[in-house]
């Protein structure tokens, strides 16, 4: 048994690692109580990277190519060793390899909705996903804080790791992009450039390197994905909010003219008694007179048509409703309370 021993250990003179699968990011080559040769070929191929290690200690790193090992290939490992001549006797040492290919399509997510702060909206919450690529740059960096002596270490196993980091950093990016979040939102490249620069020194602490980042889609609440379609809606005018407002108030006229025309709603009701199409006016009229900086027109006169007393009580509390959300002014709602009430004496 001990001269098959010694048999076996003369034949470790080839040291290479075919990488027969993906995903893999560190391999340690198989020595068992086996040494290797003097003058011992070591392939490292296209994408990887071959580093020693003595008990512990990084020593020689080796780049793509086929090396012969001796003391002048391993410079390091040499002085490690105290080889003070050159060796004839084969030695022990940890072959580790570590593939550079870029490791893509790595995804990440929200899987919950996470606060940040906006200059505009104070704390907003989002949802984003998206997808990006890395690569091990520094071997030695990443085999002292990751990989350490496992026979093998994978994409799988730095998942958790990288996501936390993506997670972690969502916030500090869009603070220091110093972009709005509206236009952040609308524009996913920024956001995800933003984001890349953000990882990238967190990456490097760990020998890797970030090649690539992607946001494929962000969530907003309800509230602010409407402001946002609208902003969209009108051309994108920027801070101009008189047009916003006029742009808004465009859209919400057609829809009271949609309940005045089947008898229904506050708006119907209130088109049902003459009050209606006067409301469209007043509203149109004092929004054009406040971005002109004139003085609001006072609201038509209702048609003198008769009308009962529980009608105009109704109307009454419709108008009411309108001023407390803003439609009317107070100054409308009491013209327009001082005609109806005239109907009642």
């Amino acid at each position: 048994m001990a001269l098959m021993d010694f048999i076996r250990k003369q034949f470790i003179d080839i040291i290479q690692w075919t990488e027969d699968s993906d995903g893999t990011l560190a391999w340690r080559f198989p020595m068992a109580d086996m040494e290797i040769q003097n003058g011992a070929a070591l392939v490292v191929r296209a994408s990887q990277v071959a580093i020693f290690v003595n008990e512990g200690q990084v020593a020689d790193v080796f780049g793509p190519g086929t090396h012969k090992l001796t003391t002048q290939t391993l410079p390091v490992l040499t002085y490690l060793k105290n080889w003070d001549k050159l060796f004839e006797s084969p030695f022990k040492s940890d072959v580790y390899f570590f593939s550079t290919r870029q490791q893509i399509d790595q995804k990440w997510g929200t899987p919950q909705p996470i606060t940040i702060r906006d200059k505009d909206f104070g704390a907003v919450r989002l949802r984003a996903f998206g997808n990006y690529s890395f690569r091990v740059a520094d071997p030695k960096l990443f085999h002292t804080e990751i990989s350490g002596t496992r026979d093998s270490y994978g994409v799988n196993d730095l998942d958790g790791q990288l996501r936390g980091l993506v997670l972690q950093n969502i916030s500090n990016a869009i603070a220091s992009s110093g972009i709005p979040f509206l236009d952040l939102a609308s524009n996913q490249l920024v956001f995800a450039q933003a984001l890349a620069t953000q990882l990238t020194p967190e990456f490097a602490k760990i020998g890797l390197q970030l090649d690539g980042m992607t946001v494929q889609n962000v969530s907003l609440p309800e509230e602010l994905q409407k402001i946002l379609d609208q902003k969209i809606g009108m051309g994108m005018v920027g801070n101009d909010m008189g047009k916003f407002m006029q742009y808004q108030t465009a859209q919400a006229i057609p829809k009271f003219a949609e309940g005045a025309g089947t008898g229904g709603g506050i708006a119907g009701d209130a088109m049902g008694l003459g009050a209606g199409v006067a409301l469209g006016q007043v509203l149109a009229q004092n929004l054009q007179a406040g971005l002109q900086g004139g003085a609001a027109p006072t609201a038509p006169a209702a048609p003198a048509i008769g009308v009962k007393p529980e009608e105009v009580m109704a109307t009454l509390e419709k108008l009411g409703e309108l001023k407390t959300k803003g439609i009317l002014t107070q100054e409308e709602f009491d013209v327009k309370k001082a005609e109806l009430l005239k109907k009642l004496v």
